[in-house]
């Protein structure tokens, strides 16, 4: 017998918190505990075993110190979800990383490089303060065609914290950017 469904999963309202109310479910059911100050992130601690995993939409992130342990949990998240195990872990929320010798490096260097690529910048110089200090940007009095969209596009990814002023002052120009 087949069915037809007259809407996609995805294309339903509840689909992202019905998708998360299953997961968790099946998450405490293995024995995880879900962190109060992230609800993204559960943990899972017995007999020395540290069990941690993080859900960003659709994507798992899973890290433990036991490499059975881990194993034994992804054939149970096989069992309850149709799931690809993508292997180690190179890329995440902009960041990527690299596991070496002496532990874990993290940079946004591809990030970054998108961005300049997007707005054409990749032959810029670099700075090591990104504006000009003790300055006062005002509104522009001409109007130039300028695509605000554009500019949000820009400016919205850019969230470390070493440009945050220059975030807060960027930021100020997002209705009308000139």
């Amino acid at each position: 017998m087949v069915c037809r469904l007259k809407k996609s999963l995805y294309g339903l309202r509840q689909a992202s918190h019905n998708w998360y109310s299953k997961l968790s479910q099946a998450l405490m059911e293995y024995g995880f505990c879900e962190c109060h100050a992230d609800h993204n992130l559960f943990i899972y601690s017995h007999n020395n075993v540290l069990l941690v995993v993080l859900i960003y939409v659709d994507d798992i992130v899973i890290a433990s110190n036991d490499t059975v342990t881990c194993a034994n949990f992804k054939q149970y998240l096989d069992q309850c979800f149709y799931m690809k195990d993508l292997g180690p872990l190179k890329y995440f929320i902009g960041l990527e990383l690299a596991k070496g010798a002496h532990g874990l490096f993290i940079n946004q260097r591809k990030y970054a490089l998108d961005i300049l690529n997007k707005c054409g910048m990749l032959a810029c110089k670099p700075s090591s303060f990104p504006m000009e200090q003790n300055h006062q940007l005002t509104l522009a009095s001409r109007h130039d065609d300028c695509d605000p969209s554009q500019y949000r596009r820009l400016v919205g990814p850019l969230t470390r914290p070493d440009i945050t002023y220059s975030m807060h002052i960027l930021s100020q120009f997002m209705q009308e950017p000139q």
